[in-house]
């Protein structure tokens, strides 16, 4: 009998032990989806705003190029009134002083006060020209936003199409910040010539260039952003 109710204890201790194993390996189960459904969760809510970021950067693209679009097309304007008109709406919609010091890279910090000053004047003037130039010879009808890229939670590629009548339509693409809820354009890239070129990044390799070449001289740089400034005004629809 001793022995037998040692065999039945035996049993019992058994049933015990994974009775306490399955219920163990439920609450285990359990935990884990919890854990998952967490992460889920928290994948979600890290999605969200980016997504929301996107619609709306994307919607002041569309609004704010589609007014300097019009200010181009507008036949009621003659060239100095439509270039008022398209600088006033440029200087709203870039950020002309960021994109200035993008351009000359360190010598924004190497400049006196006085030469960032006259450089950014002469080089707002100059950049202003350069987009009412190249955005005027493919005067569009719409532009149409495509979609858009998050480089990071304040830094947007959104791209755009603009159509034209006779078929030539063209790509921009334009590059927004979003600082202290804000939404600015740094920089522009059109399509010239079949290649895609981002002003911004072209006009620094230039003048980084010249000022390697001349010790930094900021007068060197505004002469040279003068002399293209003319160039181009010499060049715009009358």
């Amino acid at each position: 009998m001793r022995k037998k109710r040692t065999t039945i204890s035996l049993i019992l201790t058994n049933l015990k032990n994974r009775s306490g194993g399955v219920t163990t390996n439920r609450s285990e189960n359990v935990k884990r989806q919890y854990r998952h459904l967490a992460i889920a969760g928290a994948a979600m809510l890290m999605i969200a705003p980016s997504t929301f970021a996107d619609v709306k950067t994307e919607a002041y693209v569309q609004e704010n190029a589609s007014e300097v679009l019009a200010s181009l097309n507008d036949p009621s304007l003659d060239a100095e009134e439509r270039t008022e008109k398209f600088n006033t709406y440029m200087d709203e919609f870039t950020d002309m002083t960021a994109v200035s010091n993008f351009a000359i890279g360190k010598y924004a910090r190497r400049f006196t006060e006085d030469e960032l000053t006259r450089y950014r004047k002469v080089f707002r003037e100059y950049a202003l020209a350069v987009y009412e130039n190249e955005l005027d010879a493919y005067r569009g009808e719409a532009v149409i936003v495509k979609d858009s890229v998050d480089r990071s939670a304040t830094d947007s590629i959104v791209n755009t199409v603009i159509k034209r009548q006779d078929g030539k339509d063209m790509d921009v693409r334009w590059r927004v910040l979003t600082r202290d809820g804000k939404y600015q354009v740094v920089d522009v890239a059109l399509n010239l010539d079949g290649n895609l070129i981002w002003l911004a990044i072209e006009q620094r390799a230039q003048f980084l260039a010249l000022l390697d070449r001349s010790n930094g001289s900021a007068e060197a740089l505004i002469d040279k952003i003068e002399s293209m400034k003319r160039n181009l005004e010499a060049e715009k629809r009358t």
